[in-house]
């Protein structure tokens, strides 16, 4: 497949990743080479990765513990604490290798550790390939609000090797398949129409299906790279889903959801205020409804868990002024963004959603 050129880095795919990314070893003259890898990649992924490097750079580990809950300055602490010990200057290059948590968390030590170094991301997990290695967003929670922390640093290059995908559960590829329905219903119709029915799918194509997000999301980013206008519409779904998932997160007598899981959520309540804001037509939303919950499980919602989620929204990083902002979608393939969404109307949306 073609590399697509982002604003300043390449996205390379597959054997094309790897020949790029040893060229570009042999072309800096890097002090030293760091991976930072989660306990998942290391075990995983890491052993696929390092016989493909071609380097006489001494190479050093940082594996820190998986899951959402170790996205946060705490980690980062460690791993600066660590880069410092091992010798890590301004001419070390970092590799982030494993799924969202890894590259968000691993490019904002990057970018931060002696006022930044080169990275470069090898997603390991599909979310990460389609939406979280790209657009040069980095960061970390605070707490339990998502991404907080951050700042907006591209990488030098990132690779989009699919072989990872085999080390997956089932429960990972849905994930990252929320963010690929997203790019359709905000971006490309005929693209969201190819998963309405998934066993129709020829999953040996799945490379293709992939790829195409990746241009969708690099064709928004592209535009508007710091989220003043047309990126916004990629937090479609992310308002009440971030909220839910920071909910799920911090709530010992919930399980926790993947990013995926809530953002699905959130894309079935945020088409429904589309719909009540007469956006999109009813069958639009009957059938966004029943394709999200055909390939995701139901989420149980008590009456006492709604406020807390809606306290929630106070914090959400794309408020303005005090408003809580929603990108809507209007038609199938279309975005509107900068909507101003009252309580009740989430609680409708929340209500229907049960039923």
């Amino acid at each position: 497949m073609q590399s697509i050129q982002a604003d300043n880095y390449p996205i390379h795919f597959n054997e094309k990743g790897y020949e790029a990314l040893n060229l570009h070893l042999k072309g800096n003259k890097y002090s030293n080479l760091f991976i930072i890898v989660d306990s998942n990649t290391n075990e995983f992924c890491l052993p696929k990765f390092l016989p493909l490097i071609e380097t006489d750079l001494t190479i050093e580990i940082i594996e820190f513990e998986n899951g959402e809950e170790n996205k946060n300055i705490e980690t980062c602490v460690q791993i600066w604490n660590v880069l410092t010990e091992l010798g890590a200057d301004r001419k070390t290059l970092i590799i982030n290798l494993g799924g969202g948590v890894v590259t968000d968390l691993g490019g904002f030590v990057s970018s931060t550790f002696k006022r930044g170094l080169d990275f470069i991301h090898v997603p390991t997990t599909l979310l990460s390939m389609v939406d979280a290695s790209v657009g040069g967003k980095n960061g970390v929670d605070l707490g339990n609000l998502k991404n907080q922390i951050g700042v907006i640093n591209t990488p030098n290059m990132v690779i989009i090797d699919t072989q990872y995908l085999e080390t997956l559960p089932q429960n990972e590829m849905r994930s990252g398949l929320a963010e690929m329905l997203k790019h359709g219903l905000i971006y490309d119709k005929a693209y969201w129409e190819q998963f309405l029915d998934l066993k129709a799918i020829d999953f040996a194509d799945f490379d293709e299906l992939i790829y195409r997000s990746v241009a969708i999301k690099n064709e928004i980013v592209s535009q508007d790279p710091t989220e003043k206008n047309i990126r916004k519409s990629l937090n479609f779904g992310h308002t009440l889903g971030h909220a839910i998932e920071s909910y799920f997160l911090e709530n010992e007598n919930k399980i926790t959801l993947l990013h995926g899981e809530a953002i699905a959520v959130g894309m079935i309540l945020e088409s429904y205020i589309s719909m009540d804001k007469k956006l999109i037509s009813n069958e639009e939303y009957k059938l966004i409804k029943t394709t999200i919950k055909s390939i995701f499980d139901n989420v149980t919602f008590f009456e006492n868990d709604i406020e807390p989620i809606l306290e929630l929204l106070i914090h959400d990083k794309k408020n303005e002024y005090g408003t809580i902002q929603f990108a809507l979608i209007e038609g199938i393939g279309k975005i509107k963004i900068n909507q101003s969404v009252e309580n009740e109307l989430i609680l409708r949306a929340f209500n229907d959603y049960k039923s």
